[in-house]
């Protein structure tokens, strides 16, 4: 199971909208700055497919100006 962290760059004046946008992305904890235009977010997705499109869904938010990866790993499922 992918879990990623990300550090999100809004659009100047964007920062509320983005963060309600990534809120509503089930896959997507937001944590914002209190002393920067600046987002962090961690995903978690099923696996890497979903990983990618749930990238893609990130990039194209009006409000995202950058979205860079800071940590990545895949845990294994134990069934």
């Amino acid at each position: 199971m992918p879990i990623k962290s990300y550090l999100a760059h809004p659009h100047s004046g964007q920062k509320e909208t983005l963060i309600q946008a990534l809120q509503n992305i089930r896959e997507c904890e937001v944590i914002p700055a209190k002393n920067e235009d600046l987002l962090i977010v961690v995903t978690e997705t099923e696996n890497k497919d979903q990983e990618e499109k749930l990238t893609q869904r990130m990039e194209a938010l009006a409000g995202m100006k950058l979205l860079a990866m800071v940590s990545g790993f895949d845990t294994q499922k134990n069934d």
